[in-house]
Protein backbone atom coordinates (compact mmCIF):
# COMPACT_ATOMS: atom_id res chain seq x y z
CA UNK A 1 0.00 0.00 0.00
CA UNK A 2 1.07 3.40 -0.94
CA UNK A 3 2.71 5.33 2.08
CA UNK A 4 1.05 8.49 1.59
CA UNK A 5 -1.89 6.65 1.16
CA UNK A 6 -1.89 5.10 4.63
CA UNK A 7 -0.88 8.02 6.49
CA UNK A 8 -3.70 10.00 4.82
CA UNK A 9 -6.10 6.95 5.96
CA UNK A 10 -4.32 7.29 10.05
CA UNK A 11 -5.26 11.31 9.81
CA UNK A 12 -8.60 10.96 8.77
CA UNK A 13 -9.22 7.94 11.75
CA UNK A 14 -7.80 10.07 14.17
CA UNK A 15 -10.08 13.08 12.97
CA UNK A 16 -13.09 10.84 12.96
CA UNK A 17 -12.31 9.51 16.65
CA UNK A 18 -11.43 13.43 17.59
CA UNK A 19 -14.68 14.64 16.36
CA UNK A 20 -16.81 11.84 18.32
CA UNK A 21 -14.73 12.38 21.74
CA UNK A 22 -15.79 15.85 20.67
CA UNK A 23 -19.86 14.89 20.92
CA UNK A 24 -19.40 12.89 23.87
CA UNK A 25 -18.30 15.76 25.42
CA UNK A 26 -20.52 18.24 24.30
CA UNK A 27 -23.30 15.41 24.85
CA UNK A 28 -22.35 15.02 28.24
CA UNK A 29 -22.20 18.58 29.42
CA UNK A 30 -25.75 19.07 27.67
CA UNK A 31 -27.34 16.43 29.65
CA UNK A 32 -25.68 17.92 33.14
CA UNK A 33 -27.24 21.17 32.19
CA UNK A 34 -31.14 21.68 33.32
CA UNK A 35 -33.48 21.39 30.63
CA UNK A 36 -36.47 22.44 29.51
CA UNK A 37 -37.98 19.33 30.15
CA UNK A 38 -37.20 19.00 33.38
CA UNK A 39 -38.22 22.91 33.94
CA UNK A 40 -41.84 21.59 32.58
CA UNK A 41 -41.94 18.67 34.45
CA UNK A 42 -41.11 20.48 37.75
CA UNK A 43 -43.27 23.16 36.82
CA UNK A 44 -46.56 20.57 35.62
CA UNK A 45 -46.37 22.28 32.39
CA UNK A 46 -45.81 21.83 29.02
CA UNK A 47 -42.38 22.30 26.96
CA UNK A 48 -44.26 24.69 24.93
CA UNK A 49 -45.20 26.72 28.24
CA UNK A 50 -41.72 26.74 29.31
CA UNK A 51 -40.56 28.15 26.10
CA UNK A 52 -43.26 31.12 26.01
CA UNK A 53 -42.49 31.93 29.62
CA UNK A 54 -38.56 32.98 28.59
CA UNK A 55 -39.82 34.52 25.23
CA UNK A 56 -40.43 38.36 26.12
CA UNK A 57 -43.98 39.04 25.28
CA UNK A 58 -45.40 35.35 24.81
CA UNK A 59 -48.62 34.86 25.36
CA UNK A 60 -48.98 33.26 29.02
CA UNK A 61 -51.03 33.55 32.27
CA UNK A 62 -49.05 35.54 34.71
CA UNK A 63 -49.56 33.07 37.49
CA UNK A 64 -47.97 29.84 35.50
CA UNK A 65 -45.39 32.27 34.34
CA UNK A 66 -44.21 32.65 37.79
CA UNK A 67 -44.61 28.86 38.48
CA UNK A 68 -42.21 28.34 35.79
CA UNK A 69 -39.28 31.13 36.47
CA UNK A 70 -39.44 29.54 40.01
CA UNK A 71 -39.00 25.93 38.86
CA UNK A 72 -36.05 27.24 36.70
CA UNK A 73 -34.12 28.86 38.89
CA UNK A 74 -34.87 26.33 41.42
CA UNK A 75 -33.13 23.73 38.92
CA UNK A 76 -30.29 26.49 37.83
CA UNK A 77 -31.88 26.32 34.48
CA UNK A 78 -30.81 29.06 32.05
CA UNK A 79 -32.95 29.51 28.63
CA UNK A 80 -30.72 29.30 25.69
CA UNK A 81 -31.08 33.10 24.56
CA UNK A 82 -30.06 34.03 27.92
CA UNK A 83 -26.95 31.59 27.85
CA UNK A 84 -26.24 33.79 24.74
CA UNK A 85 -26.95 37.49 26.26
CA UNK A 86 -24.29 36.15 29.02
CA UNK A 87 -21.80 35.44 26.46
CA UNK A 88 -22.20 38.82 24.96
CA UNK A 89 -22.82 40.81 27.58
CA UNK A 90 -19.66 39.33 29.72
CA UNK A 91 -17.05 41.43 27.13
CA UNK A 92 -20.12 44.34 26.82
CA UNK A 93 -19.41 47.84 28.68
CA UNK A 94 -22.31 49.76 28.48
CA UNK A 95 -22.36 53.85 28.10
CA UNK A 96 -25.32 55.77 29.45
CA UNK A 97 -25.00 59.30 28.07
CA UNK A 98 -27.60 62.52 27.59
CA UNK A 99 -26.06 64.74 25.49
CA UNK A 100 -24.72 63.19 22.27
CA UNK A 101 -25.84 66.70 20.43
CA UNK A 102 -22.28 67.90 21.86
CA UNK A 103 -19.37 67.08 20.37
CA UNK A 104 -17.56 66.53 23.10
CA UNK A 105 -19.47 63.52 23.74
CA UNK A 106 -18.98 61.55 20.65
CA UNK A 107 -14.93 62.25 20.89
CA UNK A 108 -15.43 60.51 24.07
CA UNK A 109 -17.91 57.68 22.15
CA UNK A 110 -15.59 56.99 19.75
CA UNK A 111 -12.26 56.92 22.16
CA UNK A 112 -13.98 54.15 24.15
CA UNK A 113 -15.44 52.23 20.71
CA UNK A 114 -11.72 52.26 20.24
CA UNK A 115 -10.15 51.37 23.07
CA UNK A 116 -12.47 48.85 23.57
CA UNK A 117 -12.03 46.83 20.29
CA UNK A 118 -8.47 46.86 21.09
CA UNK A 119 -9.22 44.51 24.70
CA UNK A 120 -11.94 42.83 21.88
CA UNK A 121 -14.73 43.91 23.98
CA UNK A 122 -17.86 45.81 23.10
CA UNK A 123 -19.97 49.03 23.05
CA UNK A 124 -23.56 49.48 23.72
CA UNK A 125 -24.69 53.34 23.82
CA UNK A 126 -27.64 54.38 25.32
CA UNK A 127 -28.53 58.39 24.27
CA UNK A 128 -30.86 59.82 27.04
CA UNK A 129 -32.89 63.18 26.02
CA UNK A 130 -30.92 66.34 26.85
CA UNK A 131 -30.46 66.85 30.70
CA UNK A 132 -33.04 63.26 31.61
CA UNK A 133 -31.32 61.16 34.65
CA UNK A 134 -30.45 57.62 34.05
CA UNK A 135 -34.12 56.33 35.67
CA UNK A 136 -35.59 56.72 31.82
CA UNK A 137 -32.98 53.07 30.84
CA UNK A 138 -32.24 51.57 34.07
CA UNK A 139 -34.19 48.59 32.94
CA UNK A 140 -32.98 48.57 29.42
CA UNK A 141 -29.67 48.89 30.70
CA UNK A 142 -29.98 46.53 33.18
CA UNK A 143 -31.66 43.83 31.06
CA UNK A 144 -28.85 43.53 28.31
CA UNK A 145 -26.94 42.18 31.77
CA UNK A 146 -23.43 44.49 31.08
CA UNK A 147 -19.96 43.74 32.45
CA UNK A 148 -20.16 47.39 33.52
CA UNK A 149 -21.96 50.53 32.74
CA UNK A 150 -20.02 54.42 32.06
CA UNK A 151 -22.34 57.39 32.27
CA UNK A 152 -21.34 60.71 31.02
CA UNK A 153 -23.78 63.56 31.26
CA UNK A 154 -27.11 62.33 32.57
CA UNK A 155 -27.34 62.56 36.61
CA UNK A 156 -27.27 59.39 38.30
CA UNK A 157 -29.88 58.50 40.53
CA UNK A 158 -29.75 56.47 43.75
CA UNK A 159 -32.11 54.17 42.22
CA UNK A 160 -29.77 53.34 39.50
CA UNK A 161 -27.13 52.81 42.05
CA UNK A 162 -28.80 50.33 43.65
CA UNK A 163 -29.63 48.25 41.18
CA UNK A 164 -26.38 48.08 39.74
CA UNK A 165 -24.64 46.92 43.15
CA UNK A 166 -28.03 43.97 43.65
CA UNK A 167 -26.56 43.07 39.73
CA UNK A 168 -22.91 43.32 41.24
CA UNK A 169 -22.08 45.73 37.74
CA UNK A 170 -19.34 48.30 38.18
CA UNK A 171 -20.08 51.68 37.73
CA UNK A 172 -18.07 54.72 36.48
CA UNK A 173 -19.32 58.32 36.06
CA UNK A 174 -16.94 59.91 33.46
CA UNK A 175 -16.48 63.81 33.18
CA UNK A 176 -18.41 64.52 36.48
CA UNK A 177 -18.71 64.00 39.95
CA UNK A 178 -21.80 63.26 41.86
CA UNK A 179 -21.66 64.26 45.72
CA UNK A 180 -24.73 63.14 46.79
CA UNK A 181 -24.02 59.30 45.93
CA UNK A 182 -21.10 57.45 46.69
CA UNK A 183 -19.86 56.07 43.17
CA UNK A 184 -16.68 56.15 41.07
CA UNK A 185 -15.58 59.13 38.75
CA UNK A 186 -13.02 60.07 36.89
CA UNK A 187 -13.09 63.63 35.69
CA UNK A 188 -11.21 66.74 34.37
CA UNK A 189 -9.87 69.05 37.30
CA UNK A 190 -12.93 71.56 36.25
CA UNK A 191 -11.88 74.00 39.27
CA UNK A 192 -8.36 74.01 38.23
CA UNK A 193 -9.48 74.74 34.62
CA UNK A 194 -11.82 77.37 35.61
CA UNK A 195 -8.74 79.06 37.08
CA UNK A 196 -6.88 78.81 33.96
CA UNK A 197 -9.95 80.34 32.14
CA UNK A 198 -9.84 83.50 34.58
CA UNK A 199 -6.13 84.00 34.24
CA UNK A 200 -5.67 84.05 30.75
CA UNK A 201 -7.99 86.69 30.73
CA UNK A 202 -6.71 88.97 32.97
CA UNK A 203 -2.99 88.44 32.04
CA UNK A 204 -4.60 89.99 28.31
CA UNK A 205 -5.63 92.94 30.87
CA UNK A 206 -9.69 92.49 30.79
CA UNK A 207 -11.20 94.06 34.18
CA UNK A 208 -15.14 93.40 32.89
CA UNK A 209 -15.44 89.31 32.36
CA UNK A 210 -18.88 87.94 31.89
CA UNK A 211 -19.61 84.28 31.95
CA UNK A 212 -21.67 82.10 30.16
CA UNK A 213 -22.67 78.76 32.51
CA UNK A 214 -23.93 75.37 31.85
CA UNK A 215 -26.54 73.09 33.93
CA UNK A 216 -26.62 74.41 37.41
CA UNK A 217 -26.68 71.24 39.37
CA UNK A 218 -23.56 69.75 37.82
CA UNK A 219 -20.00 69.41 39.03
CA UNK A 220 -18.83 70.48 35.42
CA UNK A 221 -20.61 73.90 35.90
CA UNK A 222 -20.41 74.12 39.56
CA UNK A 223 -16.41 73.28 39.33
CA UNK A 224 -15.36 75.65 36.41
CA UNK A 225 -17.67 78.65 37.75
CA UNK A 226 -16.18 78.10 41.57
CA UNK A 227 -12.28 78.43 39.76
CA UNK A 228 -13.03 80.95 37.97
CA UNK A 229 -14.68 83.27 40.35
CA UNK A 230 -11.78 82.67 42.77
CA UNK A 231 -8.84 83.67 40.59
CA UNK A 232 -11.22 86.69 39.34
CA UNK A 233 -11.72 87.43 43.23
CA UNK A 234 -8.04 87.16 44.00
CA UNK A 235 -7.16 89.70 41.25
CA UNK A 236 -9.75 91.91 43.64
CA UNK A 237 -12.48 91.65 40.77
CA UNK A 238 -15.98 90.01 40.58
CA UNK A 239 -18.03 88.56 37.49
CA UNK A 240 -18.90 91.34 35.04
CA UNK A 241 -22.48 89.87 33.98
CA UNK A 242 -23.68 86.18 34.06
CA UNK A 243 -26.15 83.89 32.11
CA UNK A 244 -26.61 80.48 31.40
CA UNK A 245 -26.66 78.75 28.17
CA UNK A 246 -26.74 75.41 29.46
CA UNK A 247 -24.02 73.58 27.24
CA UNK A 248 -26.33 73.90 24.22
CA UNK A 249 -25.29 75.75 20.80
CA UNK A 250 -28.66 77.40 20.84
CA UNK A 251 -29.36 78.43 24.32
CA UNK A 252 -25.48 79.68 24.03
CA UNK A 253 -25.65 81.98 21.43
CA UNK A 254 -29.20 83.92 23.20
CA UNK A 255 -27.03 83.38 26.29
CA UNK A 256 -24.55 85.29 24.11
CA UNK A 257 -26.65 88.24 22.66
CA UNK A 258 -28.17 88.97 26.41
CA UNK A 259 -24.35 89.62 27.04
CA UNK A 260 -23.56 92.00 24.04
CA UNK A 261 -26.34 94.05 24.26
CA UNK A 262 -25.93 95.01 27.76
CA UNK A 263 -25.59 98.78 28.05
CA UNK A 264 -21.89 97.74 29.70
CA UNK A 265 -21.01 94.31 27.69
CA UNK A 266 -18.50 91.95 28.91
CA UNK A 267 -14.68 92.76 27.37
CA UNK A 268 -14.19 89.03 27.88
CA UNK A 269 -16.44 86.39 28.59
CA UNK A 270 -15.44 82.35 29.83
CA UNK A 271 -18.11 79.67 28.38
CA UNK A 272 -18.74 76.55 30.30
CA UNK A 273 -18.23 74.83 27.07
CA UNK A 274 -17.16 75.11 24.09
CA UNK A 275 -20.35 74.55 21.93
CA UNK A 276 -21.79 78.01 23.77
CA UNK A 277 -18.61 79.52 23.22
CA UNK A 278 -18.57 79.05 19.39
CA UNK A 279 -22.10 79.95 19.60
CA UNK A 280 -20.75 83.69 21.42
CA UNK A 281 -18.45 83.83 18.75
CA UNK A 282 -20.95 83.51 15.98
CA UNK A 283 -23.11 86.52 17.80
CA UNK A 284 -20.24 88.60 17.56
CA UNK A 285 -19.92 88.00 13.94
CA UNK A 286 -22.83 88.65 13.35
CA UNK A 287 -23.38 91.73 15.66
CA UNK A 288 -19.37 93.40 14.05
CA UNK A 289 -17.87 92.72 17.39
CA UNK A 290 -14.37 91.51 16.59
CA UNK A 291 -13.12 88.45 18.53
CA UNK A 292 -10.58 89.18 20.80
CA UNK A 293 -10.26 92.90 20.15
CA UNK A 294 -13.37 93.61 21.45
CA UNK A 295 -14.13 90.69 23.46
CA UNK A 296 -11.60 88.03 24.05
CA UNK A 297 -12.92 84.47 24.26
CA UNK A 298 -12.46 80.89 26.17
CA UNK A 299 -14.01 78.25 25.90
CA UNK A 300 -13.61 74.34 27.82
CA UNK A 301 -13.40 70.80 26.40
CA UNK A 302 -11.32 71.46 22.98
CA UNK A 303 -13.91 70.26 20.50
CA UNK A 304 -12.71 69.84 16.99
CA UNK A 305 -14.43 72.47 16.08
CA UNK A 306 -12.58 74.71 18.39
CA UNK A 307 -9.31 74.59 16.25
CA UNK A 308 -11.09 75.44 12.33
CA UNK A 309 -10.63 78.24 10.60
CA UNK A 310 -13.69 80.51 11.36
CA UNK A 311 -13.04 80.09 15.37
CA UNK A 312 -9.23 79.28 16.52
CA UNK A 313 -10.69 79.29 19.98
CA UNK A 314 -8.84 79.57 23.42
CA UNK A 315 -10.14 76.95 25.51
CA UNK A 316 -9.26 74.18 28.37
CA UNK A 317 -8.37 70.89 26.55
CA UNK A 318 -9.56 67.97 28.22
CA UNK A 319 -7.69 64.60 28.53
CA UNK A 320 -10.24 62.58 26.81
CA UNK A 321 -8.22 59.11 26.36
CA UNK A 322 -6.62 58.86 29.88
CA UNK A 323 -9.98 59.66 31.40
CA UNK A 324 -11.31 56.84 28.86
CA UNK A 325 -8.36 54.62 29.91
CA UNK A 326 -8.51 55.23 33.49
CA UNK A 327 -12.38 54.69 33.69
CA UNK A 328 -11.76 51.07 31.93
CA UNK A 329 -9.02 50.56 34.53
CA UNK A 330 -11.33 51.02 37.05
CA UNK A 331 -13.74 48.50 35.58
CA UNK A 332 -11.12 45.83 35.33
CA UNK A 333 -9.08 46.17 38.10
CA UNK A 334 -10.04 42.88 39.92
CA UNK A 335 -9.65 44.81 43.64
CA UNK A 336 -12.21 47.00 43.08
CA UNK A 337 -15.62 45.15 43.42
CA UNK A 338 -19.07 46.53 42.46
CA UNK A 339 -19.84 48.44 45.51
CA UNK A 340 -16.88 49.55 46.77
CA UNK A 341 -17.72 53.19 45.33
CA UNK A 342 -16.68 56.40 46.27
CA UNK A 343 -13.04 56.54 44.08
CA UNK A 344 -12.50 59.46 42.22
CA UNK A 345 -10.00 59.87 39.58
CA UNK A 346 -8.64 63.41 38.52
CA UNK A 347 -6.89 64.64 35.83
CA UNK A 348 -5.77 68.40 34.73
CA UNK A 349 -6.54 69.80 31.47
CA UNK A 350 -4.38 71.91 29.25
CA UNK A 351 -4.82 75.20 28.56
CA UNK A 352 -4.43 75.52 24.17
CA UNK A 353 -4.47 78.95 23.16
CA UNK A 354 -5.34 80.12 19.63
CA UNK A 355 -7.08 83.33 18.54
CA UNK A 356 -9.84 84.10 20.31
CA UNK A 357 -8.27 85.34 23.13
Amino acid sequence: MDVSLSMARIWCYEVIASFHRLSEKLSMELRMKPTAKQVAHAAGVSVAAVSRAFSPGAPIEAGKKKRILAAAEEIGYVSPARRTANVIAAGTITLVSGDLLNPFYPTVVDTLAHSLQESGRQLIVYALPAHANVDLATDQVLASRPSAIIVTSAQLTSRMTRACRQHQIKVVLLNRVQRDIRINAVACDNYQGGRDAGRILLDRGRRKIGFIGGIANTSTHAERLRGFRDVLAEAGLSIHAQTSGEFDYQRGYRAGETLMSANDPPDAIFCCNDIMALALIDVARQRGIRVPEDVAVVGFDDIPMASWNAYRLTTIRQPVERMVQEALSLIVDPAIKPGDDGITRMFSGLLIRRDSA
